[in-house]
């Protein structure tokens, strides 16, 4: 395709994400809306009075999410109200950077019209998909930045890509998932000294933004990570969808608790539970990172592992927030072929069902009423199909373990490995 058919689907792309915002802000979107946009306010008015995060006031965030927070609260004033649209102007120009990012990838891979079709039409209609909860959450902006390493590494930047992602690490952990696949890429399409040099300028992006506070505050910070990584099951997650199934189908006793920001289910059970899902995640995220290493280093291969990657560390995390879904946008717009198109209607698929019960049934969710946990449950069944489709090894797995075990044993250049149709 040419330059101009890539601006065309580009823009037609921005537009459409830019009239679904707009169409958020009004009609059914509008009632029962559940907003974190006052923590960030509050955290913005915390250091316009000269506070110190991690060290004078119990921060949960990384680094990087502080500026989206304080840029806000500098340029309003004491104004809520005006701290909020400029905060919604932010994260707008965020979503429509990752869109129109990914639209770019999409575009080059010169695919069929269908899948190019759904690529740009999920990339417009993600505000409507997702629902009002995209407006108040600030995973916009880590989502840019990680589809903006997943462009750079496509196009050949190395290095950038890697800046890049450890900017996505400092504002939201999750991309940290992606590194082990972009470090595997370069030292098979690269060398040796340039994967050596990339992982330089990721560990030289981290420390810039989290050495002044550890400095300051390395208990601050410390608990900052424990705070997060010792989480409950979250009444939303995959694992809990166990107990919504036996709660609706056997009459099981189920309850919850408040902590840590969410609702969570309570008793031993679960909280062992919650143990079993972060091994079942490393194992998920292990085997996305051995069959990858399995077979070429390609770019496609590159952009499909890294969103199951991504969709791994969703699925099987002790907690799913609704938001989660936004990370994984642009980067199924990019997954090549008919593993993309598949994943480009599932995850559709999974973010209108979050809307049944998310964000003005969710006090209904909480009691545990029949329609909104059977959505849950049937939101994390296609989330699983979803990673499914998305983790599916591309080559046979004997010949994978055959090649894994020739790389280490070997000297020699392992020859390719065959593809095969992922249908």
């Amino acid at each position: 395709m040419t330059r101009y058919h890539t601006w065309i689907a580009v823009l037609l792309a921005l537009a459409g994400f830019v009239v679904s915002w707009i169409v958020i802000h009004h009609g059914r979107f509008v009632p029962g809306q559940m907003i974190d946009t006052p923590i960030y306010a509050h955290y913005a008015g915390m250091m316009k009075r000269g506070l110190v995060p991690y060290r004078d006031f119990i921060e949960v965030y990384p680094p990087l999410a502080l500026p989206v927070f304080a840029l806000p609260g500098l340029l309003a004033g004491t104004s809520f109200h005006v701290y909020t649209q400029i905060f919604q102007l932010m994260m707008m120009l965020c979503g429509m950077a990752a869109v129109g990012l990914a639209t770019v990838v999409l575009v080059d891979q010169k695919p069929e019209r269908r899948r190019l079709v759904a690529g740009v039409a999920i990339g417009a209609l993600m505000p409507v998909l997702m629902g009002s909860v995209i407006l108040s959450r600030y995973d916009l902006w880590p989502t840019a930045l990680t589809a903006a390493a997943l462009v750079a590494l496509w196009l050949g930047s190395s290095r950038t890509g890697f800046a890049f992602i450890g900017l996505g690490f400092a504002a939201k952990a999750y991309p940290i998932v992606i590194l082990p696949i972009a470090l595997i890429y370069v030292w098979r399409s690269e060398g040796r000294r340039r994967a050596l040099q990339c992982i330089g300028v990721f560990v030289a992006v981290v420390l810039a933004w989290f050495l002044p506070f550890v400095i300051a505050s390395p208990h601050g910070v410390w608990a900052s990570i424990t705070n997060q990584s010792g989480r409950p099951l979250q009444i939303e997650s995959m694992g809990a969808s166990l107990w919504l199934f036996a709660h609706q189908v056997l009459g099981t006793h189920v309850s919850t608790y408040f902590t840590h920001g969410s609702d969570n289910l309570y008793g031993h059970p679960p909280s062992d539970f919650a143990v079993v899902m972060s091994v079942i995640q490393a194992a998920a995220l292990l085997a996305i990172y051995f069959f990858y290493a399995a077979g070429e280093a390609t770019r496609e291969r590159l952009l499909a592992a890294s969103t199951a990657a991504v969709c791994a560390f969703i699925v099987f995390d002790r907690v799913l927030s609704p938001q989660y879904l936004i990370w994984l946008v642009p980067l199924a717009m990019m997954v090549p072929g008919r593993r993309g198109l598949r994943a480009v209607g599932l995850l559709a698929l999974a973010m209108l069902l979050t809307q049944v019960w998310f964000p003005r049934d969710y006090p209904l969710l909480k009691h545990f009423l029949p329609l909104e946990s059977w959505a849950v449950i049937a939101r994390n069944i296609v989330l699983l199909a979803l990673f499914g489709a998305l983790a599916w090894p591309d080559v046979p797995i004997w010949r994978s373990i055959r090649s894994v075990i020739s790389q280490f044993t070997t000297a020699s250049k392992v020859a390719p490995v065959p593809q095969f149709d992922e249908a």
